[in-house]
């Protein structure tokens, strides 16, 4: 019984690579689940998983630089990043500390304050006594990198279904950040982008009647700075450093007010060495022990509750705090402090996306992704039966023919099996990678049938195999420049080309590894005499 299965087993394998794809593209569960309240378009609902991107789907396309100027190569002098920033944000009348970031992994100064020119920037580093090598327009990585995740988490929290968003780089070298929402209008894709949520941390304490809330202690508009989430460096756990504005026009600043209603509450007498932690359960808005707790409210929901370390709840009770006006929301996990971090911002990105300018932005309607589906479905046929009717007519045999054409269908099958189960969302550059796998395909599958035939009948499995292993040779150098030649498109950042050559080199190797093996099984079977 292990006799035919170890001879056959290629074409067994291919069985299997098709049951497989038709489980990934109509079996429940295996699609990528909604999260609660996604918002599902019918576009990217049918018969199948598959998921259809703006292209196929209808929806808006945002290409935009982020606005600012980046000095490279700074020399620190030592310096803090927090001086350098205080120093630099010093010279511009225009801009605060919060508008300029140090990044001493880059040795980079950046200014994000769109009112803030090139020529001012330079003024100001230059004033601050910086030596730099020169300024761009643009901002730094880690900018761009936390940007894309405040983007992100705005199209999460929206429940956007396959919205996605990611940083690409043009020829000459500009960086760009891509935000695609299927289903959505450019009105609401770019209000989504400018919105602000509201954002404030409260002080619930206990009284008399159980659980009393001091709202807004601290509100969007009173922190300095928000830094990013960090592991922690007393051992495990994380925090976001923020600095409250210890500054005002008139009246206290928000440090002054945030200190006295800290000290008012009684965290330091709450919060002694070995005290109980805040206990506030946010399902009851109830505190579980006498601790008073510091709240983050996000669009009136409580997302953190927080505790006060006792050494900074005695400096607040002394009145020394709003010096500095610094401390750190702690947590358990990294992910959780990201979180905080932003929600403190409230959506707002760290640079502004400059969309003013021609092109940044495009829509497609619903009925026009329901158009290109459906063209790029025919095309898709029409392309099947040109190669099927030039299979046929050079070769006029349809047991040579007939194989030839469902083995390349097979491949393009298993992709659209790998795409269901990634939840990959299918663009028109992804189909025209489909086409492309089915002409390589096709092509290879000739080589092979005509290495066989060219010398006369193959009348036993010797001659086969020496056949097909030279046509073979040729097949795997072929297969080997294809992907050499796609991989800097799959690695680069250059959009829609990307999802082409990633389908173009599975579908490579799906046939290489698969389907050209498989086909050499069909064909010496019924070609070979003995």
């Amino acid at each position: 019984m292990l006799e035919p299965i170890k001879k056959n087993w290629r074409i067994l394998l291919l069985v299997v690579v098709v049951i497989g794809s038709s489980v990934a593209l109509f079996a429940p569960g295996f699609g990528p689940e909604p999260a609660p309240g996604e918002n599902v378009s019918e576009a990217q609902q049918g018969v199948t998983n598959l998921q259809y991107g703006l292209d196929l789907a209808g929806g808006t396309r945002v290409r935009a630089p982020l606005s600012g100027y980046t000095a490279t190569d700074v020399a620190f002098g030592g310096d803090t990043p927090e001086s350098v920033a205080d120093a630099v944000a010093a010279e511009l009348d225009n801009a605060s500390v919060r508008n300029v970031g140090v990044v001493p992994e880059e040795g980079a100064v950046e200014v994000t304050k769109p009112s803030v020119t090139e020529s001012q920037f330079r003024t100001a580093m230059d004033a601050a006594g910086y030596e730099y090598a020169e300024v761009r327009s643009g901002v730094t990585q880690e900018t761009r990198d936390e940007t894309m995740n405040v983007i992100q988490g705005k199209i999460n929290e929206a429940g956007l279904s396959g919205g996605s968003v990611q940083q690409i780089q043009s020829i000459t070298g500009e960086y760009f950040i891509l935000v695609e929402v299927p289903g959505q209008g450019r009105q609401e894709v770019i209000d989504l982008l400018e919105e602000r949520g509201t954002v404030r941390i409260d002080i619930a304490y206990p009284d008399g009647n159980g659980t009393a809330v001091q709202e807004g202690t601290l509100t969007q508009g009173d922190f300095e700075t928000i830094g990013t989430a960090a592991q922690s460096d007393r051992g495990t756990g994380a925090y976001v450093p923020v600095t409250v504005r210890n500054t005002a026009e008139s009246g206290q600043s928000p440090a002054h007010s945030f200190q006295d209603a800290v000290a008012q509450r009684g965290f330091a007498d709450a919060y002694q060495t070995g005290a109980d932690r805040c206990g506030y359960n946010e399902e009851t808005g109830e505190i579980e022990n006498s601790n008073p707790c510091l709240l983050l409210v996000v669009d009136g929901e409580v997302v953190n509750s927080f505790g006060m370390d006792p050494g900074l709840a005695d400096s607040m009770a002394a009145g020394s705090w709003a010096d500095t006006g610094n401390f750190r929301l702690t947590t358990g996990e990294f992910a959780e402090a990201q979180t905080i971090s932003l929600n403190l911002r409230a959506g707002a990105l760290p640079a502004d996306l400059d969309i003013s300018g021609e092109g940044t932005s495009s829509s497609i309607s619903a009925s026009q992704g329901e158009n290109f589906r459906t063209y790029s479905l025919v095309i898709g046929v029409l392309s099947v039966l040109a190669v099927a009717g030039m299979v046929f007519l050079r070769y006029r045999e349809p047991r040579v023919a007939l194989p030839m054409i469902v083995t390349a269908l097979t491949e393009v099958y298993a992709l659209l099996g790998f795409a269901a189960l990634l939840g990959y969302p299918l663009e028109l550059a992804v189909i025209a990678g489909f086409i492309a796998v089915i002409g390589t395909g096709v092509d290879d599958l000739v080589i092979i049938a005509d290495e066989v035939m060219s010398e006369g009948d193959v009348n036993s499995k010797k001659v086969f195999d020496s056949r097909f292993r030279r046509a073979f040779w040729v097949i795997g150098a072929a297969a080997a420049t294809t992907i050499i030649a796609m991989s800097p498109l799959m690695v680069l950042s250059l959009g829609d080309l990307s999802g082409f050559a990633i389908f173009t080199v599975l579908g490579v190797l799906v046939g290489v590894l698969i389907t050209r093996p498989a086909y050499g099984d069909i064909l010496r079977r019924l070609l070979t005499v003995k």
